[in-house]
């Protein structure tokens, strides 16, 4: 059966958007006549441990403190929480320098991120100096679809998709990285081939839809909100794919109030969001599946980090 998606946020009810099939049959887990599903993301944290500071015009926002307690209070309220990052997790502040990445790592695991994808400047230190942190500190698997790692460091670490199934509701989820060609250094990229991201996120979206059967299909794309020239972003991407129904955006470090939506190939609408960077907002999306009207409700909010 299909279904139809009620945008919903601070400003109202904005629209409609139509996802795939909503197998009702395997919400056997609970009785309730809702689930809701909370999914929070930030992009471009740049290695920024502590808030701005006093001279920057994000004076006071971000840190890590602030936002696990912000994380901590939104877990108290909601029992079913994704968290996600968008890449360019390094680089930025002397916690990079100097400790080249294991802070970052450690405390994203304390805080209890459920995936990453790459951004170019977590390529900064080296893939090596990369895949060590993340198998010393990351409790949280990395997802690109459109990387290759094969014969490099990252083999076997890297995942093009992870599922996440929260009584019966299935949520895939996929990772695209932009291209390193002008951006990252190719002694740093370390062989690995970098493949059409939207060729990828339309065979990747695709097969978690039909194969996999997953009623929510998530991007983590670095690709950028909207990049110069014939550059692929995902303003670009969203309207040439099918299957994705949300797109949680880094790299062009982009405040986003409330998502952008789009319309795909299929004449559906596709979400475009992004949370600034350097942790000063926590993006927000919550999704309420309801069992009586077989609709979903979907409610943004971005989350100053202060």
């Amino acid at each position: 059966m299909q279904r139809r998606l009620f945008l919903k946020n601070i400003m109202g009810v904005s629209g409609a958007v139509a996802l795939g099939q909503w197998p009702l049959e395997s919400w056997a887990e609970t009785n309730a006549t809702s689930l809701k599903i909370t999914i929070l993301h930030t992009n471009d944290q740049h290695s920024r441990l502590e808030p701005f500071p006093k001279t920057d015009r994000l004076a006071g926002r971000g840190g890590v403190v602030n936002r696990a307690r912000i994380l901590t209070k939104i877990r108290s309220e909601e029992p079913n929480i994704l968290l996600f990052d968008a890449g360019d997790i390094f680089q930025g502040t002397p916690y990079f320098n100097f400790y080249k990445g294991r802070p970052e790592i450690e405390l994203m695991t304390q805080m209890g991120y459920d995936a990453v994808t790459m951004g170019n400047h977590d390529f900064d230190g080296g893939i090596d100096l990369y895949v060590k942190q993340i198998k010393d500190y990351a409790k949280f698997p990395v997802l690109v679809a459109n990387y290759d790692f094969t014969n490099t460091a990252m083999q076997g670490l890297g995942q093009p998709y992870k599922i996440f199934n929260i009584h019966g509701v299935k949520i895939g989820v996929f990772g695209l990285g932009i291209n390193p060609q002008g951006l990252i250094p190719e002694k740093l990229f370390g062989g690995i081939k970098y493949l059409d991201p939207i060729k990828v996120a339309n065979e990747t979206a695709a097969f978690l839809r039909n194969e996999k059967k997953c009623t929510l299909v998530v991007c983590l794309s670095h690709l950028g909100y909207k990049m110069t020239g014939d550059e692929v972003s995902d303003l670009i991407m969203a309207p040439q794919t099918k299957d994705i129904d949300l797109i949680i955006g880094g790299h062009t470090h982009t405040f986003l109030d409330t998502p952008t939506v789009l319309k795909n190939q299929a004449g559906k609408q596709i979400l475009v969001n992004q949370a600034g960077w350097g942790g000063a907002s926590l993006g927000r999306l919550d999704f309420t599946f309801d069992r009586v009207s077989k609709q979903v409700y979907y409610a943004s909010q971005a989350v100053s980090v202060q």
